[in-house]
């Protein structure tokens, strides 16, 4: 009877934390689907009492919010794999501990999780490196994560050695062992740094408000910061409001435009999670406790 009792309450409060979790996402998208002329439009609802479109057609048909659209894929595109590739090669290369200064080696990366150089400094490397107003901003200054790179050390040193001793009577070198054994075997670990790396990328919009000028390289987040900021300081017309002044024949309004906006840049990445979940878990566990 105790063990009915707790199961109750156990997953009494997961449905409870469930529902206040997903309740405030659904209500989003539920906007987004209804029409804006609707008279019941903002009030509590769990289905679309008049569903349309229109918000998402006004949305996907403005130049600045479909440039930020490529800009955030293409950031994703490039950025996730050059990611995977230094994580990947340099944790290989400090798994090795019979490495020369191995030691010295990780204290001065592990030295960098701790200390930064801040904001200013910060820029100052990124203008000396003619990175301002360039699209490879949202690259190279990201590219490694010693975070990641110590959880791919650590599921890496927790591999049979006898694998890659086989694969060197074998006479393979220390690419192909990487390359044809090593990645393979990693792929759990590789996949949760990939959804973490993706979710970063396409979420990302601080390094765009700070190092880039140029309209044409905001991405989709730093767009949605823009016209949510408008929206909330009221010193303007906002984003939303223009797009909606601009299909006035569309049943749309600055709250549904938000509301569109809000999950073209949410629900992409949401849709990601499912494809990696089966390695997310392993992977963070195994890289975190063994070694």
């Amino acid at each position: 009877m105790a063990t009915i009792t707790g199961n109750i309450i156990v997953y009494g409060f997961l449905l409870l934390l469930f529902i206040v979790t997903f309740f405030p996402f659904w209500h989003i998208f539920i906007l987004s689907l209804n029409d804006a002329s609707d008279p019941t439009y903002g009030q509590f609802m769990l289905w679309p009492s008049d569903f349309s479109l229109a918000s998402y057609k006004t949305v996907l048909s403005d130049a600045e919010i479909l440039n930020s659209i490529v800009v955030t894929v293409g950031r994703t595109v490039i950025g996730v794999p050059l990611t995977l590739a230094c994580v990947s090669m340099l944790a290989y290369a400090l798994s090795k501990r019979e490495l020369v200064g191995w030691r010295g080696i990780n204290l001065f990366f592990v030295f960098t999780m701790y200390f930064s150089g801040g904001l200013i400094p910060t820029y100052m490397v990124v203008r000396s490196l003619n990175l301002i107003d360039s699209f490879w901003v949202f690259i190279f200054p990201g590219i490694m994560s010693i975070f990641w790179m110590i959880l791919v050390r650590t599921f890496m040193e927790g591999l049979p050695k006898e694998m890659e001793e086989a694969a060197q009577i074998e006479g393979a070198n220390d690419i192909q062992i990487f390359l044809k054994i090593i990645i393979p075997v990693c792929t759990p670990v590789l996949a949760t740094i990939t959804l973490f790396s993706a979710i970063g990328h396409w979420n990302a919009w601080y390094d765009s408000y700070i190092y880039t000028y140029n309209p044409d390289l905001k991405t989709l987040s730093a767009v949605l910061v823009k016209i949510l900021n408008q929206f909330q300081t009221n010193d303007m017309l906002s984003a939303s409001e223009q797009l909606a002044n601009e299909q006035r024949k569309m049943p749309v309004s600055s709250e549904s435009i938000r509301m569109a906006v809000t999950m073209v840049a949410t629900l992409p990445i949401i849709l990601m999670y499912p494809l990696l979940q089966k390695y997310f878990l392993k992977g963070m566990l195994i890289g975190a406790v063994k070694g």
